[in-house]
């Protein structure tokens, strides 16, 4: 039977829901009055979020990439949820486990090195979301082109803008990026109740998120969102992977942690144990490699000793998220278990103690957040009317002011979308440009909080400090990405920015990625960076220039002078590199040795702007 399909270019446009998980995958879509899961060809839901390089080059995804992981597990990616959006330095010992290998000079954008080919996060995951697309129109027999794909809550900024990444790499207009807790609200047909507060508790491979929901007259309201982006069946896994190989080990007398093949052999044979002890009071761990076999049977009671403390792990964000919220677990009136990782027996009634109500388990756990991504596509595409979802910022968001404090505009668990504006001034006299330093976290000082970006609004009118006003407006969107505007309140000039964080790709790299080729993808990528210090580097030249007319310059010593002119060589000589990293170090030396002249022109703005003044 052929594998190719015709595709009728003639029927209306469908918007699948898309579940984009950590060790599966699924797309659903809105069949008249309920949401349907799609499956390929052979009648699978679930696409395993794998992927693996043949021999020949190909890649290949999902259940037909499983005995690849096996033969050759350098050459395949899984659990890539993890990294989306994050960097290697965030990533640290969780390296180890992988079987694929991470450049080791990845810095802002991580590259997975899988045989001579490199690839970044988003590129993985496109490949996964290329399978669910095809899988969809093949069973439409139409063009798929536009997708809602759901999210953790607790997903911050950079690691949204990857998943909307992926999604463009992948050929899909991402319409809108759903939180997965909101998605499972809707497949449970919560709106149907007129009001009450539901805990949303999801734990998956990679990720746990908890939301809780208030539900009035149709409207979903997050009241708050906490988790842990670094949590799910996956660490359950690890840690049998761990045991099982030191039990190998003193029974063997061999260590088989060094070949991949084995620990994916191993790591197969306990995810089967671990499911089975769902339901089942015990369970055999059986492993086989180069002729040896290895046998456990493990028993619930030690099964739950063992994992106790990752149970233990997602009840600290639960109480956070009721603390956010102002409420107390017996004002919750219905508890939604999503992910696989909720069919283990302890976690369910580790749940139901501290909210004090059996949660919901009807529908599958590993549908249901694609189930609930259908129904608000349906909602996008007008296929669904009279329902309305309001999500929430996880993290607050801010500026960097003078001295490196954090003034926020944007309180975490804000309801999006969501706008807020603050009205600034200057701090030297005559200024013409300014600075934005826009910041994520709940910490106090920039240097403790997250850089998502940095831009100048240029042509301020030059007035003495305190005077000009300048208004900065935050606005984030319904998928969680973030615009900011900086407007001089007198001229009227205005700079606008939509945040692309450190750790998400650029605009230039995914549309190289999609009508080039891979190779261009790190060129941009380096040619960006560099473009970006230069541009640095001709702020700060232009300033030192600047300040060597003022009185305060020629209050400095020789010596202080001379480190300056000898600075300022440095940062002309490594201008004209192409080493971006170079550039930067030199202005962080020219910003060094120039401090002291800095702090003497603003104490002298300072004196000015005072002068006659009588407190």
């Amino acid at each position: 039977m052929s594998g190719l399909y015709q595709i009728d270019f003639g029927k209306p446009e469908r918007v699948v829901g898309i579940d984009l998980g950590t060790t599966n995958s699924l797309a659903a879509f809105m069949d008249l009055t309920h949401p349907q899961v799609i499956p390929d060809a052979g009648g699978e839901r679930l696409v395993p979020s794998l992927v693996s390089m043949a021999e020949s080059g190909e890649m290949v995804v999902g259940n037909a990439a499983r005995p690849l992981l096996i033969e050759h597990p350098e050459r395949s990616v899984y659990s890539v949820k993890r990294l989306m959006g994050r960097g290697a330095a965030d990533v640290g010992e969780e390296a180890a486990l992988f079987p694929f290998r991470i450049a080791p000079e990845s810095e802002s954008v991580i590259r997975i090195e899988l045989g001579e080919r490199r690839f970044t996060p988003p590129e993985i995951s496109a490949l996964v979301l290329r399978q669910l697309k095809s899988n969809a129109e093949a069973y439409f027999n139409q063009p798929v082109n536009k997708a809602v794909i759901t999210v953790p809550a607790y997903f911050n900024d950079a690691q949204r803008q990857a998943t909307k990444d992926a999604g463009r790499i992948a050929g899909l207009d991402v319409l809108r990026l759903v939180n997965e807790p909101t998605a499972a609200a809707l497949a449970y047909g919560l709106d149907k109740r007129e009001e009450g507060t539901v805990a949303v508790y999801d734990l998956g491979g990679g990720t746990f998120d908890i939301s809780i929901l208030k539900l009035k007259d149709g409207i979903f309201e997050v009241l708050a969102t906490n988790g842990d982006t670094h949590l799910g069946g996956d660490d359950i896994d690890n840690l049998l992977i761990r045991i099982a190989l030191e039990d190998i080990q003193s029974e063997w007398g061999e260590d088989v942690a060094g070949s991949g093949e084995a620990v994916q052999r191993l790591r197969q044979a306990v995810i089967g144990a671990k499911e089975r002890l769902s339901f089942a009071p015990f369970a055999d761990i059986v492993f086989e490699y180069r002729g040896r076999q290895y046998r456990r049977r493990l028993e619930r009671e030690l099964f739950e000793r063992l994992i106790a403390g990752i149970v233990d792990r997602t009840l600290g964000p639960c109480r956070a998220c009721l603390k956010d919220a102002g409420l107390t677990p017996e004002r919750i009136d219905e508890v939604v278990l999503v992910g696989g990782s909720t069919r283990i027996p302890l976690v369910r009634r580790a749940v139901e103690t501290l909210f004090r109500a059996r949660p919901h388990t009807e529908l599958n756990p590993d549908e249901v957040v694609a189930l609930g991504a259908a129904i608000q596509a349906g909602i996008l595409s007008g296929e669904v009317e009279g329902k309305l979802l309001l999500d929430v910022t996880p993290l607050s968001l801010g500026i960097e002011t003078m001295g490196g404090a954090v003034e926020k505009i944007i309180l975490r668990n804000s309801t999006i979308p969501a706008s807020a504006t603050q009205t600034f001034t200057t701090a030297v006299d005559g200024q013409t440009n300014v600075l934005i330093h826009v910041l994520q976290g709940e910490r106090e000082l920039a240097r403790d909080c997250r850089s998502l970006a940095r831009f100048d609004l240029k042509g301020i009118e030059p007035l003495p400090a305190g005077m000009p006003r300048i208004e900065v407006r935050f606005l984030i969107d319904a998928n969680g990405i973030l615009n900011v505007t900086a407007r001089d309140a007198r001229t009227g000039k205005e700079q606008t920015v939509e945040v692309k964080p450190t750790y998400g790709l650029t605009d230039a790299q995914v549309e190289a990625m999609i009508d080039e080729s891979i190779d261009h993808a790190e060129e941009d990528f380096q040619a960006r960076q560099l473009m970006e210090a230069r541009v640095q580097a001709d702020h700060i030249l232009a300033a030192v220039e600047k300040a060597r007319q003022h009185d305060a310059y020629y209050g400095l010593s020789e010596l202080e002078k001379q480190q300056i002119q000898d600075a300022v060589n440095q940062l002309m000589l490594a201008y004209h590199s192409d080493d971006y990293l170079l550039i930067r170090a030199q202005i962080d030396h020219l910003n060094g040795v120039t401090m002291k002249l800095a702090e003497t022109m603003m104490n002298e703005a300072v004196r000015g702007a005072l002068k006659g003044t009588r407190i």
